[in-house]
């Protein structure tokens, strides 16, 4: 998830790119990706890779001066090693035409692990008995909850307020309840208490989960002919018809430093109309701390910068307190003046709670249905992770600390603010969102990791933190607390997980479906990870040279995505599909034959200076009247004036993905982050039509 702010933060793409270097002892490049055990040579070396990688050419990093190679002393036999080939040429260890998963997005593999509390529901209970009549204004209903509508009894799989109707199928079917039968007669009982979450042991070895290369092309994908053929301006085509499905969910990100440089408040939220459109907000983002006794907590009033934790470090090396940041005073000790405040009402100086949470605490009270979850850690905050989560004493501290800190509201006390205090928080976070970035492969640089178990403690992680919110929402009254993950959209990255197994934990997962390309990808001639390309499209296009080239890249939209995770065993309906509030782009970029798409790409271009080169914002874009296109084929549009060349996503093109989430059943849609916006709210307000 991009992270940019007044410390020192920046933003690579949640879908970094996977490229394989060939067999043993080859010449080590930039720019490519390799796994944890890979040799190269490197000026008369050879090296070993200690962790999943890519040394990246703007960072400057090389075996000889990163700790994430170790030296394995002189190249065997002496001589000069053979040029590893372009990395575009075979940038997967495995045949592309390696086709485990079928087109069907459904999860054919029979993932056992979704959970429905029995294995033969039929017996449950007895075709004459009839339950309590489903209640269309309850607020949710919990796994393993038994209703009847229209003579038909039914079984919740996990916490759900959708139509049995409409959103139920047989006993692994994904739905979010299992039809148990018809009933008859009788008087409806009370609806039994859920039981245990199911431990997912009949789960498909996790190792199964096929290569991401073998991604097959979905059924539903447009059929591209050649290069797309642009129009004038973005034409909403796939306006969704505004009929049958509610309930979706509509998210979005609050970036903790956007009040500084970009003067964003919680406040704006509300003027610039995208509170009524919305249904939760995470919270981005708060940190996990390494204490003393080895043990690994949620810690509050911590305000420390950062002297790196930008793509390059300071001066390409990694400084100790990278990673280690945090921002009580913008999350809680700021006060905000009357002008400034969502109510109009001035922070009082002995307050126990300003800053942005108390702005939180109010915009809630305005809008009573809107949701708020904290988000912990994001792409330079998920250096202790894997550490925290790698055994189950450690998993359970981290947990019950920012169960306690978040939910209970026991947020440490600060004199100097007078900030904090025993159940101050308690009501404005209604559960918990987890961005680690990634499990299985290095993020941002020093993040501690474990290429061979963080793909399951990730999945008993989720498990912890289900447990203990579900005990928490017991003892504080509340009906449920949220669990929700932000996934990494390339197959690089959720193959590195157990969707099937961590599915029945969550209620749904944010898939951060952006990022696909971005001005990190650099060249002067045509060739995968070298041309202007999209960023965040719905379906790939043979034309491309991401796509031409084979591998994980071309696998890098959303289509496959959702295929992908899909197949892997994960539930459609709890995924949220991501929406980028900003645009990727490029300078000194040739017209071709295509207004300067799939074109070299000399260098990103000069951005937002509150992110970094090559990003920029949507109001930014918008106001800029660049000549704007679209391509039919992926379902993306992209402005070029001729120098600059910008993909991203317009209220047309937001509108598209409405319509596709809708056919495949997902559960709604979200964005990074609101502060891309304008001051009309028109993307979130075109993300809101998803419930219309």
């Amino acid at each position: 998830m991009l992270r940019s702010n007044r410390f020192v933060l920046a933003a690579i793409p949640a879908a970094l790119i996977a490229v394989h270097a060939y067999a043993a002892y080859p010449a080590w490049q930039a720019d490519v990706y390799y796994t944890a055990g890979t040799i190269v040579s490197y000026q008369g070396h050879d090296y070993k890779a200690l962790v999943n990688q890519t040394d990246y050419t703007s960072t400057g990093w090389n075996p000889t001066n990163t700790s994430l190679w170790t030296d394995l002393g002189v190249s065997a036999g002496g001589a000069t090693p053979t040029p590893t080939p372009a990395p575009t040429a075979t940038p997967v260890p495995t045949p592309v035409a390696t086709p485990k998963p079928t087109a069907t997005p459904a999860p054919t593999t029979a993932p056992t692990a979704t959970p429905v509390p029995t294995a033969t529901p039929t017996a449950t209970p007895a075709p004459s008995s009839c339950y309590a009549a489903w209640d269309s204004t309850k607020a949710n209903y919990n796994q393993g909850d038994k209703v009847t509508l229209n003579g038909v009894n039914y079984v919740a799989n996990w916490w759900t307020s959708s139509n049995p109707s409409t959103n139920s199928g047989p006993a692994g079917s994904g739905k979010d309840w299992t039809v148990l039968g018809n009933c008859a007669g009788g008087t409806p009982t009370a609806t039994p208490a859920p039981t245990a979450t199911p431990v997912p042991t009949a789960t498909p070895a996790p190792t199964a989960t096929p290569k991401p290369t073998a991604t097959p092309v979905p059924t539903a994908t447009p059929v591209p002919t050649a290069t797309p053929i642009p129009t004038a301006t973005p034409v909403p085509t796939a306006t969704p018809t505004p009929s049958p499905t509610s309930g979706k969910q509509v998210g979005s990100y609050f970036a903790q430093w956007g009040i500084y440089s970009r003067g964003y408040l919680v406040k704006n939220i509300d003027t610039q109309a995208q509170a009524g459109s919305l249904t939760y907000i995470n919270y981005a983002f708060n940190n996990i701390y390494k204490q003393a006794d080895g043990t690994y907590k949620c810690q509050g009033q911590v305000t420390a910068t950062e002297t790196g934790a930008t793509d390059t470090g300071s001066g390409g090396v990694w400084q100790a307190s990278d990673g280690l940041g945090g921002d009580a005073f913008a999350d809680i000790q700021k006060g905000f003046d009357a002008a400034s405040s969502v109510d109009g009402v001035a922070d009082t100086w002995n307050a126990p709670v300003k800053g942005n949470f108390g702005q939180l605490i109010k915009l809630k009270k305005k809008y009573p249905k809107l949701k708020v979850i904290m988000a912990l850690g994001g792409w330079t905050w998920s250096k202790w992770f894997s550490a925290a989560a790698s055994t189950d004493a450690l998993r359970k501290t981290l947990v019950s600390s920012c169960v306690d800190m978040y939910l209970n509201g026991n947020y440490p006390v600060d004199s100097s603010s007078s900030t904090g205090g025993t159940g101050v928080l308690k009501g404005l976070f209604d559960g918990i969102t987890i961005d680690w970035e990634y499990p299985g492969v290095q993020g941002v640089g020093y993040n501690t990791i474990d290429t061979t178990n963080d793909k399951h403690n990730f999945t008993l992680l989720m498990q912890e933190f289900r447990t203990q919110l579900d005990a928490a929402a017991k003892a504080n009254g509340v009906s449920h607390y949220i669990l929700s993950a932000a996934v990494g959209s390339g197959s690089d990255k959720f193959v590195q997980t157990e969707p099937a197994q961590y599915a029945q934990y969550m209620d749904w997962i944010d898939l951060m479906s952006y990022d696909f390309h971005g001005g990190w990808e650099t060249g002067t001639t045509v060739g995968a990870g070298k041309v202007t390309d999209f960023q965040s499209n719905l379906y790939k296009d043979p034309a491309s040279p991401n796509v031409s080239a084979g591998g994980v890249m071309a696998s890098y939209n959303i289509d496959d995505a959702i295929t992908g995770l899909t197949a892997a065993g994960f539930p459609a309906s709890k995924i949220n599909l991501g929406v980028p509030f900003y645009g990727r782009g490029w300078t000194g970029v040739a017209a071709g034959s295509n207004h300067g798409l799939y074109m070299p790409a000399p260098g990103p271009t000069t951005g937002n200076t509150t992110t970094q080169n090559g990003i920029e914002e949507y109001y930014v874009l918008a106001g800029k009247n660049a000549p704007a296109f679209f391509s039919s084929v992926t379902q993306q549009s992209w402005t070029y004036d001729g120098s600059n060349w910008w993909s991203f996503d317009t209220p047309a093109v937001i509108q598209a993905k409405v319509s596709y989430l809708k056919n495949k059943g997902l559960n709604g849609i979200f964005s990074w982050s609101l502060d891309g916006d304008d001051t009309s709210g028109t993307l979130t307000k075109a993300m809101g039509t998803v419930n219309q």
